[in-house]
């Protein structure tokens, strides 16, 4: 298969499919909506996965494993919850498949197999979780419960894309209960803040953080908080969200404790989470026409070391010096991989590790080791220098640094010239069209003229900025009074 990716430029949508693929990140399974996450794209989501972990327990929070499957009767508890997720829910009606008379070597459902209640399939998974914890909770002394479990979930969706939206994926999902609603919205606030620190700090993307609209949040929620990132063809992605869920699920699964006074009241809660959908905010993040950018933090080897000879000779003579190179960088906390395989030439592994975004890669050929230097090149400029084999070790230390803290910069200059205040819907419809990007604009309020702001254009809410100061205007689509600016933006 050609390497050769289509140009961003040309079609955004079929250069970031290629290159899920070309890149060996992921692939289409027989399973309509479903994906295959191959090796190398799933060495990058345990790096997330085991960063995250780290954060999530540093603050005190501890994982557990909830069931996959939820009786319907638990499901329909919290009705908003219900409503929000039941057109994307796969059920399970019966638990056994039998021989068909009727075709010789085939199967069908059992008929007299049929569940006493039907299973869905978990979307999300406060249903069971609120049903485990009214076990849990009797006083104010089990609380608060910090829980967060690493999971699949299922959700129909019909138009899939690889990561950014498939039938099921990975994600974790935190699910915390507290004796107080003032610690319950500053746990949501602490992990909408975690969760930016990560994607800021780890995947070199910058966030910004605010609460969704009533019509945005998630269901059965009273408030969600959440991160949006924007993408390189202008339109934004939701990297993490966190849910204050007021006492909805307590009341709905009757989760009581006995306060100090020995008073009886509802439980205060809070879910957040993030999925495989960041796999997608990286590529279109970082990535360029000839493949992915990865930033250090999070490349599943951060080094690679390609030797360039002609004989046996040679090769264990560039094998010695490389050996040393990876004892040295290894030392340094750096990931390495020594790429000696024999079925390659040097040519056709240079076009691989950049299609696959290795951030370093050094050459290692019979000259360099006469003049003790070595090649080194960075992915995210494709720039080359010949260095001292002395100092190679300090300087793709740091060279690493500057990668992680150069494609967050790049990230975060083309965010800040892609927000633009608008006060007409003139304006607003040609930005959008134009130029794209976060718009920031005056809104009334009310779910009408969201809606028919998303109607027109397509765009929607993302995010009602923290830090969005008091500002008196008009709404640029009805008229009326506001008082700040939310951005809008075609999204993901």
């Amino acid at each position: 298969m050609s390497k050769k990716l289509t140009s961003r430029a040309e079609d955004y949508s079929k250069w970031y499919n290629e290159l899920v693929v070309k890149a060996d990140l992921a692939e289409n399974s027989a399973v309509r909506g479903c994906m295959v996450i191959k090796p190398y794209g799933y060495a990058i989501w345990e790096k997330m996965q085991a960063e995250l972990d780290k954060m999530f327990k540093e603050t005190g929070h501890q994982n557990a494993y909830f069931p996959l499957f939820v009786p319907k009767s638990l499901f329909e508890a919290e009705e908003k919850n219900a409503e929000g997720f039941a057109k994307e829910c796969a059920v399970v009606t019966h638990y056994r498949l039998q021989s068909d008379p009727d075709r010789a070597g085939k199967l069908r459902v059992d008929p007299e197999a049929k569940l006493e209640e039907e299973l869905v399939v978990r979307p999300t998974s406060e249903a069971i979780i609120w049903n485990t914890y009214r076990k849990w909770i009797q006083s104010y002394r089990d609380l608060p419960i910090l829980i967060n479990q690493w999971a699949n979930v299922v959700r129909w969706e019909m138009r899939t894309r690889l990561f950014l939206r498939t039938a099921e994926f990975l994600w974790q999902e935190g699910h915390t209960a507290h004796a107080t609603k003032a610690e319950a919205i500053e746990e949501t606030k602490l992990m909408n803040g975690i969760y930016a620190k990560f994607v800021e700090n780890f995947m070199a993307i910058p966030v910004i953080q605010g609460v969704k609209s009533e019509s945005e949040r998630f269901a059965g929620a009273e408030d969600t908080y959440c991160i949006e990132a924007l993408m390189q063809d202008g339109k934004a992605l939701q990297a993490g969200t966190s849910h204050f869920l007021g006492q909805n699920f307590a009341k709905a699964f009757d989760v009581k404790y006995a306060n100090k006074e020995g008073k009886q009241d509802y439980v205060w809660a809070t879910s957040w989470g993030v999925s495989t959908r960041l796999m997608g905010a990286l590529i279109m993040t970082h990535s360029d026409d000839n493949g992915l950018v990865l930033p250090p933090n999070l490349a599943p080897y951060q080094v690679v070391i390609v030797p360039i000879y002609k004989n046996d000779e040679q090769f264990e003579a560039i094998s010695k010096v490389a050996n040393d190179i990876i004892g040295d960088l290894r030392d340094r906390n750096i990931s390495v991989k020594f790429d000696k395989r024999d079925t390659l030439r040097p040519g056709a592994k240079f076009a691989q590790h950049e299609l696959q975004g290795v951030p370093v890669r050094i050459a290692i050929g019979p000259k360099d080791l006469e003049n003790e230097t070595v090649e080194v090149a960075r992915r995210d400029t494709l720039s080359k220098e010949v260095v001292i084999l002395d100092r190679v070790s300090v300087v793709i230390e740091n060279l690493l640094k500057d990668i992680q803290t150069s494609l967050y910069k790049k990230a975060l200059s083309f965010r800040e010239e892609h927000i633009t205040p608008v006060d007409t819907f003139d304006t607003f419809k040609d930005t959008l069209e134009r130029k794209g990007g976060f718009i920031s604009a005056h809104w009334d309020g009310t779910i009408e003229t969201e809606d028919k702001i998303k109607e027109l254009t397509k765009a929607t809410i993302r995010c009602i900025p923290l830090d969005a100061r008091e500002e008196e205007g008009v709404c640029v689509y009805s008229g009326k009074p506001s008082s700040k600016r939310v951005l809008f933006a075609k999204a993901y």
